[in-house]
């Protein structure tokens, strides 16, 4: 009697997105193929210094690049789409489907980055279907996000169907009239769903987020009440936001100038897609709405996230060139801080206020509503899919955890839900679902130059908690300071004077040249000196010496110089003349952390 053939399990893997908010990227697998959902980004904390961006670890995808079919995008948000042209320097993806706005947006950032010819562009619209690989099918849901053109999907694989929500809020009265399609998640649902995975932002927060229209009337009244000049800054990919702050400007006979290249970009895109509509001559140059009385002016600015290089956090340092806060000018915040942006934002309000502006911002007001659906938006979804498996994504520990509750709540059983990290292996078959295993799943820092390597940031945390001490020593070929070691110390706090400081690592150098120097030279006047030796003895002593005297850890780099030729008793020169070497100390373990 034989036995019967085990199907393949499928596999989920997400690579961002998981214990955190950002960097949304997840992966399906069955046998020999790959389909990727999003690939985001993650914007850097404050001790992540000189980070441009954060990016997922794709270890595991550069390994498996041969198993790649596609990609899908669910939306154009950056947290989904950032991370495509740094993934396609390190593998191709034949195809990238998604929804036209988040389509036109990746166009431009590949053509910006020379990969137009990495993959193919191709956008879809509402209940479309693609066939991306044979085990694979997705089809397209409109649903309702902050920003336009926003898709769950539903993708077909030999197990079963998995729906993965994306973003998603249920607005039931969308600024742009795109309903969500609550049917067809329903006729899904009638037919079986083998998994659910779902959008965990703002599982902790009872009841309904509030429908975008909603913002409508606050900002109405706020942009009548503006005497003078007015500012308004909102993310720049919040299309709908976007529209209708345009749609008042034109109500209140204000000309918006736009400040800030990515919300020129994405209005560009919104408009020649029809998801902003507005007649060309509302828009006014800078130069223009100088000359304009300020009660017809309305500039429209990045920054509500406090951002160094926004142009509304250069205005409040009074960095920016074109632009001055003037008393009497109203700046509107309609939108709220996401973590870690706090205390960014709050001191940009304090720097906008000092100079005599009237900022308007907090949620008391009304002028923003989240883009993440709250608990009943949770419920909704779960009843009108009915999964039979539930594995909460996108959100921090705690999100995860009150959203799994919820679906216990709503009928899905304990053993069929799973809390899973970023790297974690979820193995699903028609009757159970696992967690096997883990692949690597870090982060990869990058700034203006390129991937910020482990130690690179371990020695940018080291100097910008306790500075560096840098020595330059001349050594003769003989053992003996040629002259005085050079000693600085840059942003170092210190009880000892510098002066007996220095003249302690003075005497350090000196005294293993002096007792020493046997060690590091040959005695059979052949002169080869072993320099590196030595340089890592002089290395660690100082390291020693200076953690002792200044009870900090500053980073010590130790510059050893030779002289140009040898003694003239030594026939031949060594290899390591006429050199510097420089060498970076090795992070201790309260300084690496």
């Amino acid at each position: 009697m034989s036995k019967t053939k085990q199907q393949p399990s499928l596999k989920i893997i997400p690579l961002g997105g998981l214990h955190e908010i950002g960097k949304n990227t997840c992966i399906l697998e069955y046998k020999e193929e790959i389909i990727l959902v999003d690939a985001g980004i993650a914007f850097p904390t404050d001790e992540m210094h000189g980070v441009n961006i954060v990016l997922p670890d794709m270890t595991y995808l550069r390994e498996n690049r041969h198993k790649i079919k596609g990609m899908i995008a669910t939306h154009g948000h950056e947290d989904h789409i950032g991370g495509i042209p740094h993934h396609l320097k390190q593998f191709d993806i034949p195809i990238i489907y998604g929804p036209k706005l988040a389509m036109a947006l990746v166009k431009d950032k590949l053509d910006e980055a020379g990969l137009s010819d990495r993959t193919k562009l191709q956008t879809v619209g509402p209940r479309e279907t693609v066939k991306v690989s044979p085990s694979f099918s997705v089809e397209f849901i409109r649903n309702t996000h902050s920003m336009a053109d926003s898709f769950t999907i539903a993708i077909q694989t030999p197990l079963g169907v998995v729906i993965h929500t994306g973003d998603f809020k249920i607005d039931h009265t969308p600024v742009d009239g795109e309903h969500f399609d609550l049917q067809k998640l329903a006729e899904y649902g009638e037919k079986g769903v083998l998994c659910l995975l779902s959008d965990s932002t703002n599982a902790e927060v009872p009841g309904s987020t509030a429908s975008e229209s909603s913002v409508y009337p606050n900002l109405d009244r706020i942009i009548a009440q503006a005497g003078g000049r007015l500012m308004i800054t909102t993310f720049a990919s919040s299309v709908h936001r976007v529209n209708i702050i345009l749609q008042l400007a034109q109500k209140h006979k204000r000309k918006v100038a736009v400040v800030g290249r990515s919300m020129l970009n994405v209005i560009a895109h919104a408009r020649e897609l029809g998801y902003v509509k507005c007649p060309d001559d509302i828009f006014i140059s800078l130069k223009a709405a100088n000359n304009l009385p300020d009660e017809q002016v309305l500039i429209l600015s990045t920054g509500s996230q406090g951002e160094p290089l926004a142009a509304l956090t250069r205005i409040s340092r009074g960095a920016h060139r074109h632009l001055k806060v003037r008393p009497g000018d109203t700046i509107v915040f309609s939108a709220n801080p996401i973590p870690g942006n706090t205390i960014a934002v709050v001191n940009t309000i304090d720097r906008l206020m000092m100079q005599g502006a009237n900022v308007i911002y907090g949620r008391r007001h009304g002028i923003h509503v989240s883009g993440h659906g709250c608990q009943e938006d949770h419920k909704l979804m779960l009843a009108l899919t009915r999964p039979k498996f539930f594995v909460p994504v996108h959100g921090e520990h705690r999100m995860l955890v009150k959203h799994a509750e919820i679906g216990y709540k709503m009928g899905v059983p304990a053993d069929n839900i799973v809390i899973i990290d970023n790297g974690d292996i979820v193995e699903l078959s028609t009757e159970k679902i696992s967690v096997k295993g883990k692949v690597p799943s870090g982060i990869k820092l990058v700034d203006q130059a390129g991937v910020v390597h482990e130690h690179v940031m371990q020695d940018r945390q080291q100097l910008a908690e306790d500075g560096v001490v840098t020595v330059a020593a001349p050594i003769s070929w003989e053992g003996k300071l040629i002259t005085p070691p050079e000693v600085h110390l840059r942003g170092v706090v210190t009880k000892v004077e510098p002066s007996l400081l220095k003249q302690l690592i003075i005497r350090a150098i000196e005294n293993i040249l002096e007792n020493r120097w046997d060690e590091f030279s040959n005695s059979d006047r052949s002169a080869k000196v072993n320099w590196s030796y030595l340089q890592k003895e002089v290395e660690k002593t100082l390291q020693r010496l200076v953690k002792r005297e200044l009870r900090s850890y500053p980073l010590v780099i130790f510059i050893l110089q030779t002289p140009e030729t040898p003694s003239p008793t030594a026939p031949e020169p060594t290899p390591n003349s006429n050199r510097k070497v420089y060498r970076r100390r090795r992070p201790t373990a309260s300084t690496a952390s």
